[in-house]
């Protein structure tokens, strides 16, 4: 169905039903690995909530749950190279085991950052999700423990994704059309 949303997407990547199975299988295999423990669930606003809010239901495990916001992009269609956080987590999280939720492995700037940010706070391991994961893109040396999908070198949004803070309500995972984020300042 075509809207004002799905005008802008040039290709669909992957469907509301591909989503919802895959982030199932996530959940059985994150569950299983944490059997019998309670993990600390931390996802990275804005863009993981609608991932971890599905990912944490298809996990029966005793677990807690946190948030942090971090920027990097701002309004931008690229990484700036440089993590700052704008919320933090309030739970102490010395000696927990860390389940880090992102919507997206880019460059790895953002999770190279906050896993050696949380090992130094003493986490007892940090364990990466990420819904996608588009190696192209990479900067820093960094790989994720559970990976919902690859990405092709392209501006993906929908289902948690955004470009200026639009498109995060899309159900599909697309690729955004290259004249909406390539427009001149003031169009």
């Amino acid at each position: 169905m075509k809207n004002e949303l799905t005008n802008d997407i040039l290709k669909v990547l992957y469907t509301e039903e591909q989503i919802r199975e895959r982030v199932k299988e996530l959940g059985a295999a994150i569950a299983e690995k944490f059997a019998g423990q309670r993990p600390l669930f931390v996802g990275i606003l804005k863009g993981s909530v609608l991932f971890l809010a599905d990912l944490i239901r298809a996990c029966p495990l005793r677990a807690d749950l946190e948030m942090m916001a971090v920027s990097s992009y701002g309004n931008a269609a690229v990484s700036s190279g440089r993590v700052r956080i704008t919320y933090d987590i309030p739970t102490d999280v010395r000696d927990r085991d860390l389940i880090i939720v992102e919507d997206i492995l880019d460059s790895g700037n953002t999770l190279s950052f906050l896993k050696e940010y949380l090992n130094a706070k003493g986490a007892a391991s940090v364990t990466i999700v990420t819904l996608l994961d588009k190696p192209s893109g990479r900067q820093k040396a960094v790989t994720a423990d559970y990976v919902g999908f690859p990405v092709p070198d392209a501006f993906v949004v929908g289902y948690g994704l955004d470009y200026a803070q639009l498109y995060r309500n899309l159900p599909c995972i697309g690729i955004l059309k290259p004249e909406v984020y390539e427009k001149p300042d003031g169009d």
